[in-house]
């Protein structure tokens, strides 16, 4: 089927300034999820799925280690998750994700990106019934028939699953991933997760032409050079 779902590391940052903005984003995740669930990766999934995560994007061990250390003394900031949609250049759909300790703040900041692009911010679910809310499990596994039959037992809802090269993709339901991680993990023991990524996955994509192309990346840029935003997701093919 080919879901078009956005590969984080085609987009890693390359200069200083951006992998700076790479680690904190991490760094607050990690404080997130940590304070919220326990600093104990073993006994914390969450926790553990997203520094794998950031291990592979190179976020150094100190800036993890840090996160959790802030996390253990329970005091500290209080932030939110907060998600915007709207219309950007061409017209795209796009969902923005932010962890926030000031909700405000961060609505005037996200909305100044669509402003200063001519494009509109929306209301909540304006644009979000055009994506899929997807785990995505991607691995090496040859024995794709056996790794389906795992997750069905485990009455795991698999939208979707691609093979390709030996490595499959698992899609589901976002709130599925916990227990189709545990299923493959009683059958095939600890994996080595290429992607394990919750995302927004576009049900059709739109192709942009003449100026929209460039006010696109600027969007894209002013976007991602908020402290606050997380993820962007779209549907610019």
């Amino acid at each position: 089927m080919g879901r078009a779902y956005q590969n984080r590391k085609d987009s890693m940052a390359k200069t200083s300034d951006a992998k700076a903005r790479v680690y904190s984003r991490y760094a607050r995740e990690i404080y997130v999820v940590a304070k919220s669930g326990g600093i104990d990766p073993a006994g914390n999934l969450s926790l553990r799925s997203v520094i794998e995560r950031a291990k592979k994007d190179q976020v150094p061990t100190h800036v993890i280690d840090k996160a959790i250390e802030k996390a253990k003394g329970g005091a500290g900031e209080n932030f939110e998750l907060a998600r915007y949609e709207g219309y950007g250049p061409g017209n795209c759909s796009v969902i923005i994700e932010c962890l926030t300790d000031n909700s405000s703040r961060t609505f005037n900041d996200v909305r100044l990106c669509f402003t200063k692009t001519k494009t509109k911010i929306g209301t909540q679910g304006s644009v979000s019934h055009m994506f899929d809310h997807l785990s995505i499990l991607k691995f090496s596994n040859q024995d794709e028939e056996k790794v389906l039959d795992c997750l069905l037992l485990a009455d795991v809802d698999v939208v979707d699953i691609e093979n390709e090269e030996n490595m499959l993709t698992i899609f589901s339901p976002h709130d599925e991933s916990f227990k189709a991680k545990q299923a493959l993990a009683e059958e095939f023991g600890d994996i080595d997760y290429e992607v394990d990524e919750i995302q927004f996955i576009a049900q059709n994509t739109v192709d942009l032409t003449g100026d929209d192309i460039e006010l696109f990346d600027t969007f894209m840029e002013m976007l991602q050079d908020l402290d606050d935003v997380q993820n962007v997701f779209h549907n610019v093919s």
